[in-house]
């Protein structure tokens, strides 16, 4: 490969999913790198006053400010942008300050939202109780429910935002129904794909308008370092995103791209290895539990729907005990291989009590609403051999009365 063929979009748009993953967006410089190199600089130097006039003027292509642009995050937002199929990506420090960034950079005071009641507590927050405080309303609505996205619209509506699979009640939403409408209504759809990333699903393709990730998850993969990332047309992107980004600063560093740059070379192996076994150690557990939460298994009410939109569901799953609160927790405290962690996307086997971890600051009544109930957990299947999760989780339940 040339030294600047992975930037080149007549190239890399026929390349296939697994190449992109690989090469896209890669630019090496003049020492001929085979990794791409780590650029750990907040500032550049100019030839000359007239280049970087020209530079800040947006009449002549270059770096200015790391706040703006820096060659390492670059590659970064090209090979996400390919792996999208989108016309343009920028990568955020956080996956929140990607969320964050992606509702605020387009609304304002007298605004109105509609927004999936099953989501991540910090989701949720923003939409209850961020939103508000600018004078933007916003209208929770259950996702799963296409008839009550076209009741909840308003002449004032501007965002539809949801995230599918749903955070963690695994809520799958019908991508192409509500996308479809938004489009229809002059509506900006905004999807959460953390739970599956471009690797499983990709919500353009269903007729989203942008695409939001906390690549903190599957995307890095490996729990070394947060980021996010944002995508959308470039005309998007350059008018309505990045005047916000670059006036706010919730920007990714060189280095967490880096280590997101390597993720993504290993993610499509990793995702579908990783939903391969989710759907093994999900067949035990279903056997063992009362509630099951597995769009990947026929008992999910959505199975269908989650089949026609992914290339597979992912690592994640949830399922629900009757003993409540009292009997997650013992079965979080009797496992010996699984971890106990509020991540997801890991290569490690993880799992959390949601009502007392990530949505604990939501409220009893907000988390009925939601379909959190006391005993429900959330697991994240990792890279392990099937077979020993399998074992720690049935001695886990036997010691927890299941």
């Amino acid at each position: 490969m040339k030294k600047t063929t992975g930037t080149d979009r007549s190239i890399t748009s026929k390349w296939r999913p697994a190449t992109r993953a690989v090469r896209a967006g890669t630019w090496r410089s003049e020492q001929g790198e085979t990794s791409e190199a780590l650029f750990l600089t907040s500032g550049y130097t100019y030839d000359d006053a007239a280049t970087v006039a020209a530079r800040f003027a947006g009449e002549a292509e270059g770096m200015t400010y790391s706040r703006l642009q820096n060659p390492t995050v670059a590659m970064l937002e090209e090979r996400i942008a390919a792996m999208e199929g989108s016309e343009a990506c920028r990568v955020q420090a956080t996956g929140m300050a990607a969320m964050t960034t992606a509702l605020l950079c387009q609304l304002k005071t007298g605004d109105h939202v509609v927004a999936g009641r099953a989501a991540f507590g910090s989701c949720r927050w923003l939409v209850d109780t961020l939103l508000p405080k600018f004078g933007i309303e916003a209208t929770v609505i259950d996702a799963r429910d296409n008839d009550a996205w076209e009741a909840a619209i308003r002449p004032n509506t501007k965002v539809f935002f949801f995230e599918t699979p749903a955070n963690p009640t695994m809520d799958v939403v019908d991508l192409e129904f509500v996308c479809g409408l938004a489009k229809s209504r002059g509506i900006t759809s905004v999807v959460d794909n953390a739970f599956a990333t471009a690797a499983l699903q990709r919500p353009l393709e269903f007729g989203a308008d942008v695409v939001a990730y906390s690549a903190t998850k599957l995307m890095d993969g490996q729990g070394r370092v947060l980021a996010g990332a944002v995508c959308g047309t470039k005309q998007w992107i350059d008018e309505v995103l990045l005047p916000f980004q670059r006036n706010t600063g919730p920007n990714c560093s060189p280095f967490n791209a880096w280590v997101v740059l390597k993720g993504l070379e290993t993610l499509s192996l990793r995702a579908h290895a990783q939903s391969k076994a989710a759907l093994e150690v999900g067949r035990f557990v279903e056997s063992r539990v009362p509630h099951m939460l597995h769009p990947g298994l026929p008992s999910h009410p959505q199975h269908n729907l989650a089949m026609k939109q992914m290339d597979a569901v992912g690592p994640i799953f949830s399922f629900i005990l009757d003993g409540g609160r009292a009997q997650a927790h013992a079965v979080l405290d009797a496992l010996q291989l699984v971890d106990i962690s509020n991540n997801i996307g890991d290569s490690k086997s993880l799992m959390c009590h949601p009502a007392s971890t990530t949505h604990a600051n939501m409220g009893e009544e907000a988390r009925v609403e939601m379909g959190i109930d006391q005993g429900m957990l959330r697991i994240n299947i990792g890279l392990e051999d099937p077979a020993d999760l399998i074992e720690d989780l049935d001695q886990a339940f036997s010691k927890a009365g299941l």
